[in-house]
């Protein structure tokens, strides 16, 4: 259990204190205490369906963008939710799925615009498509209209201090995580990312310069199996992507360009039995160190500087120990044997899901 499960996952009676979760966290989003208070919302999704412009009162929806101020987002069970438009999140927003499990899938999926201060906890979102321009209700209750959107599973746009954790992304048609146009103070542990080409996109593109402030944490994630490229891929901006396991890739697991920095610190690799066995696609302009890294199956890794290891600038709330890379692996070849990769990654990163109520 790492350091952020540990917070809460103990408590016996977490349901009950659900908002405890905004002060677990660490890393470049900090704690989120301006998500609690006693001015927070609490509101349970009991009704799957959606209506983009008029959303019903009890839908994912209506919570998101029509409630204003501070609100705490659980559900009622089990539910597939299929949205018709993508997803805006307001600001101060928390949609928390533990105890339930929750699929956001098959149509348009979820988009955070030019907001801050958002958790998005223990959701599976899969099979997102690509978006025609239309008008969706967003945050504050307004009408707005959008351009065409990407199938991707979670889009950041201007977006900043956002948590995504323990979720479960795969199979979209475009990427499953843009954090793009200055985006920024993103922590993104826990969450198992597969069956994707194009996975983890941080920086909007080559020419968007206000990329260079972005701040991003990539720890404790799972990659695989069947992972493509983009694990992450960053422009401009500093990414600390540590404790990771990757288990395969096809082109290559990290990549930038535009001269950004990444630390890649006590991950393990484990490169693919065919195919390409290096886990970066550096050229000249980026700053890539690796920090204790774990290598596997004949992986290699660029360093393209020398000198000193850019350090992340933690704040004292945000800091946390990155532990050995031999206690991933441990943990990783134990449960990959003894119960199957599905078992192990359900056990380790996605432990949320199985909390049942009154279990």
């Amino acid at each position: 259990m790492n350091v952020i499960d540990r917070c809460w996952r103990p408590n016996p009676k977490w349901r009950r204190h659900r908002s405890q979760l905004a002060t677990c966290f660490v890393g470049n989003a900090g704690k989120m205490i301006n998500n609690i208070g006693n001015d927070l919302i609490h509101y349970k999704v009991t009704d799957s369906s959606d209506d983009p412009i008029n959303p019903k009162p009890n839908t994912l929806r209506y919570g998101t963008s029509v409630i204003q101020g501070k609100v705490w987002i659980t559900f009622q069970k089990d539910m597939l939710i299929t949205l018709k438009k993508p997803l805006l999140i307001s600001s101060f927003t928390t949609i928390d799925g533990r105890g339930v499990n929750v699929h956001i899938a098959n149509n348009a999926c979820l988009m955070i615009f030019k907001a801050t201060n958002r958790i998005i906890h223990n959701i599976r979102v899969h099979h997102c498509k690509p978006q025609a321009p239309g008008i969706v209700m967003g945050p504050e209750g307004k009408v707005i209209p959008l351009g065409h959107v990407d199938g991707d599973a979670i889009r950041l746009v201007t977006a900043s201090k956002i948590w995504i954790d323990h979720n479960t992304l795969y199979d979209c048609q475009d990427g499953l995580l843009d954090v793009t146009r200055g985006s920024t103070d993103m922590t993104i542990p826990n969450n198992w990312f597969k069956n994707q080409d194009k996975v983890m996109l941080l920086g909007h593109d080559d020419g968007y310069v206000r990329d260079k402030n972005m701040k991003v944490r990539v720890v404790y994630n799972h990659f695989g199996p069947n992972c493509n490229q983009r694990l992450p891929r960053i422009r401009h901006g500093y990414a600390h992507v540590a404790n990771n396991i990757y288990q395969g890739w096809l082109q290559y697991a990290i990549d930038g360009s535009m001269e950004p920095s990444l630390k890649s610190e006590a991950n393990l690799f484990v490169a693919p039995t065919i195919g390409n066995k290096e886990d970066d696609k550096s050229g000249d302009r980026l700053d890539f160190h690796s920090v204790k890294d774990m290598f596997e199956n004949g992986t290699s890794f660029t360093v393209t500087k020398g000198g000193r290891v850019q350090k992340p600038n933690y704040s004292k709330e945000q800091n946390f120990k990155v532990v050995d890379a031999k206690f991933r692996q441990s943990v990783f070849y134990k449960h990959n044997s003894r119960f199957g990769l599905e078992r192990m990654i359900s056990k380790e990163l996605l432990a949320c899901e199985s909390l049942k109520a009154g279990s």
